[in-house]
């Protein structure tokens, strides 16, 4: 589950590294489907990611708000400063939690830690498979998906 995360972290790197491409504009626009746009997508999925693992950890809530990271320097930062807490925690023994459940602020229903961050993984992925066809939808190709091929097992060097 650990490659999967590093995965996830490679691929919005290299979503971040894309995006410079883009104008401002580009990277606000609206679009149809997810969140909206490139730029509050990578937002979303970064600060998901981090409200999840916080639970896990049973850890107050953290709460970011788009308003507040308006560049995708911004929103990279995030992303990077966030990613060292998350990146600690996947150091623990996840098979040792991976049965305890969890109950969140935002939701009434408790979830078994293996399945909270099963969520995790696929709600990324499923994001980045938005950003491929908005990518598409402007004629860019969009950052590779593949998963072979990749130099993964989590590393200091994951985490920036």
């Amino acid at each position: 589950m650990k490659k999967f995360f590093e995965y996830n972290w490679q691929v919005r790197d290299e979503w971040f590294e894309w995006c410079n491409q883009l104008t401002h504009d580009e990277l606000i626009k609206e679009r149809q489907g997810g969140v909206g746009s490139f730029l509050h997508t990578l937002f979303h999925i970064t600060e998901v990611e981090f409200s999840w693992i916080r639970a896990i950890e049973g850890k107050e809530d953290r709460p970011f708000h788009f308003e507040d990271f308006k560049t995708l320097p911004e929103v990279q930062s995030l992303s990077n400063e966030l990613r060292i807490e998350n990146a600690a925690f996947l150091q623990k023994d996840l098979l040792a939690i991976k049965d305890e459940f969890v109950t969140v602020v935002w939701d009434e229903q408790s979830y078994s830690v293996e399945d909270i961050l099963h969520h995790i993984i696929a709600h990324e992925i499923h994001h980045v498979g938005q950003l491929s066809i908005w990518a598409r939808d402007i004629e860019r190709s969009p950052v590779p998906a593949n998963f072979i091929g990749r130099k993964l097992g989590l590393s200091s060097d994951s985490v920036k």
